[in-house]
């Protein structure tokens, strides 16, 4: 009587399990690098509509903002703008007016990350 064996055996698993590990070694490094990509082109277009909401706001009422929420309230953006970096809409830093003797507010926005862009600039010198 012949006995049919079915199924894989060992070294099959592993040579499938080496092939697996060589794809995932090529493959993760790619992922993680267009993951920072795009959190820096994210952050860039936050701060660019963030910005122009201040600006637009200023040109409306003649005074800076006093807060960011202030812009949400009045309907120069949809919500708090949210640092991809940090994840997190809390960890903005304000930016004051140049000249705090006659305005006071938020003037700009910078981004409270560590660390740098791909490029070697500071998140927060974007």
């Amino acid at each position: 009587m012949k006995l049919l064996r079915r199924g894989f055996t060992l070294i099959e698993l592993l040579v499938v399990m080496a092939i697996i590990a060589v794809l995932l070694t090529i493959a993760a490094p790619r992922y993680f690098e267009h993951l920072d990509r795009s959190r820096e082109a994210t952050l860039k277009q936050t701060l660019a509509i963030t910005r122009d909401a201040i600006d637009k706001f200023r040109g409306d009422r003649g005074v800076y903002p006093q807060n960011l929420q202030e812009l949400v309230d009045k309907q120069y953006l949809r919500k708090l703008p949210f640092d991809p970096v940090t994840d997190s809409s809390e960890t903005w830093i304000i930016v004051p007016p140049r000249d705090t003797a006659t305005d006071t507010g938020v003037a700009d926005l910078k981004s409270g990350a560590e660390g740098q862009t791909r490029d070697g600039v500071a998140f927060g010198e974007l």
